[in-house]
């Protein structure tokens, strides 16, 4: 062993020379035997792997966190693009879109909107193959929230007092859910992607998902889709945590092709593939099959609450991400989930209606000048039934009440 690396020990150590066997060093006599410290190097690499790898881990988490939000930018600026271009078509007085007409696809605006929505699909892609799809899937809604916020920029379409309410309690319990979010079990490869896919727990999963969803789709969609809202939004919802499931093995295999590594000869590629292209046609025509019939404020909030709980309890299957979180990451989880419920709730279920602040001042002012009509009247009454009048003009009296009450609350001090 080298000298000179056990001296970093602090052990006075003396150079030998195995030809002659003659000790020679510092304070050494003729024979002596120097100590030795045996260092096992193996278990620093295994502390430095592991530092490397949770090092590795947050860089992925945050990567994938900035891709979820620049998805949700480009997908909710992209309907505000296409619709720009449909505007502008509409004032020029091409046939609209609603009516069969295709002069849109000679509008660069609806060209600029379809690729902005192509890269934010690019992104929310790519965003599952480095994050966990309990953050993704949930910060889906801040699209909904952007175009909310640019339609009243840039389409002068009025946002309400609760639709600014519901953008806020989105952005709350998005950032909760950022800070509480799971760090899911590693899954480097598709080798491993397979014995996950293959587990007892995941495969009871997946068979009910597709029996629950062939029962809607050929026993209960034909006989109550055209009337019950909640039969084509449970299709979509089941059969969307599949999708999920195969982008999210599809972005391993990314991953793996970048890094060199051949992935088109593995048949759990084609079947992640194969898989992902039937989920999302049929996610896509049952759920334009509820916007056609229902109204569109109640299917986008309903299927965004049913379709986000599909995807969290498949991953929490699947990739055992709730496993290790402590009591407070779970509630915080769970309540900035339930937060963004609410504030899609009140940004779709209320945007028809026309209130601000200002009208709610009115309202306020005016329900206060009724309170001390309503108080000045009872007094009123009760003096004059103290003064021992007749009968007679009591009863007057209160002939006269629902007219001066209504002229008092309309600001016309009457006296009779």
């Amino acid at each position: 062993m080298d000298s000179s690396y056990l001296s970093n020990y602090g052990f006075p150590l003396c150079n030998f020379s195995c030809g002659s066997g003659v000790w020679a060093g510092q304070n050494c006599t003729f024979g002596q035997h120097l100590p030795c410290l045996v260092v096992d190097v193996r278990d620093h690499k295994n502390a430095s792997s592991l530092t490397m790898g949770q090092d590795r881990g947050k860089y992925d988490f945050y990567i994938g966190l900035g891709l979820a939000i620049s998805s949700s930018i480009f997908i909710g600026g992209s309907f505000i693009l296409k619709k720009k271009g449909l505007l502008r078509l509409a004032r020029k007085g091409s046939m609209r879109a609603g009516q069969g007409g295709h002069a849109y696809l000679k509008e660069w605006l609806w060209w600029a909107g379809l690729l902005s929505m192509g890269a934010g699909e690019a992104a929310n892609f790519a965003a599952y193959a480095f994050a966990p799809a309990t953050l993704v899937t949930p910060l889906g809604a801040l699209s909904v929230l952007v175009s909310a916020v640019l339609s009243s920029y840039f389409l002068t379409e009025r946002l309400n007092l609760h639709g600014k309410l519901g953008c806020m309690l989105s952005i709350l319990g998005s950032t909760t859910m950022v800070i509480h979010a799971p760090q899911e079990e590693e899954i480097s490869s598709l080798d491993h992607m397979a014995k996950k896919l293959v587990d007892p727990g995941f495969f009871i999963f997946a068979t009910l998902v597709i029996i629950v969803a062939l029962i809607f789709i050929f026993v209960v969609g034909p006989r109550h889709g055209q009337t019950n809202i909640l039969v084509y939004i449970t299709i979509c919802s089941v059969i969307g945590a599949l999708s999920v499931s195969c982008v999210k093995g599809l972005g391993i295999a990314i991953k793996e092709a970048v890094a060199g590594k051949s992935v088109v000869r593995n048949p759990l590629a084609w079947i992640l593939l194969l898989g992902l292209v039937g989920c999302v046609s049929t996610q896509i025509n049952y759920l334009n099959k509820a916007l056609d019939i229902f109204n569109t404020s109640l299917v986008t909030p309903i299927y965004y609450v049913f379709f986000t709980t599909s995807v969290l309890t498949c991953s929490a299957i699947l990739f055992k991400e709730w496993e290790h979180m402590h009591a407070d990451d779970v509630i915080g989880t769970l309540s900035g989930f339930l937060t963004i419920i609410v504030g899609i709730f009140l940004l779709h279920a209320f945007k028809d209606v026309s209130v601000s602040l200002a009208t709610l001042a009115v309202s306020m002012r005016k329900e206060e000048r009724a309170c001390p009509a309503a108080n000045g009247m009872a007094s009123h009454s009760s003096y004059e039934l103290l003064q021992n009048e007749s009968t007679e003009d009591i009863e007057n009296r209160e002939m006269g009440l629902p007219f001066d009450s209504v002229s008092r609350r309309n600001g016309a001090m009457t006296s009779s």
